[in-house]
């Protein structure tokens, strides 16, 4: 599951109106296919999921205004599902409350569960941050994938 954000502006009548709203949306593979295609492939699937006009963003908010429907998480995911949220226009490293820069980000225990990745844009320029929550028997599968290894800094 994605949640895709949409940043609607002049949403009413109101020339300064902006409006923000978050949707689910979800990307279904099967092993095979991801095996056959690759990770570039999948990361073009979530592209095309995510990716919207503003007008298509107005339709769904407008629809939304006619019968509304809260959106709830829980009991939705098995253990076959990777869930992924966050948002490179909100700059979580940006947050100064006088302590100084912040280091690290971490999401709360009420927001996670097994297959979810947050990713945020890093602290560094171009860089990004995975805050992932994953099975340890999971962990260690990944671990032990010499591709999937090879792929990533740790």
């Amino acid at each position: 599951m994605v949640a895709v954000g949409a940043v609607v502006s002049n949403m009413m009548a109101v020339q300064s109106s902006h409006c923000n709203s978050c949707q689910p949306a979800s990307v279904k593979t099967t092993a095979g296919e991801l095996l056959k295609n690759g990770l570039g492939w999948v990361a073009w699937q979530i592209h095309r999921t995510v990716s919207h006009t503003s007008e298509e963003a107005r339709k769904l908010l407008q629809d939304w205004a006619k019968d509304p429907i809260m959106f709830k998480s829980a009991g939705i995911t098995d253990n076959t599902t990777l869930s992924l949220g966050s948002s490179h226009r909100y700059n979580i490293y940006g947050n100064d409350f006088d302590w100084g820069r912040p280091i690290a980000v971490r999401s709360s225990r009420e927001n996670m569960s097994d297959g979810k990745m947050t990713v945020f844009s890093g602290a560094e320029e171009g860089s990004i941050d995975f805050e992932v929550w994953l099975f340890p028997e999971v962990i260690q599968a990944m671990v032990n994938d010499a591709e999937f290894m090879n792929t990533i800094t740790v």
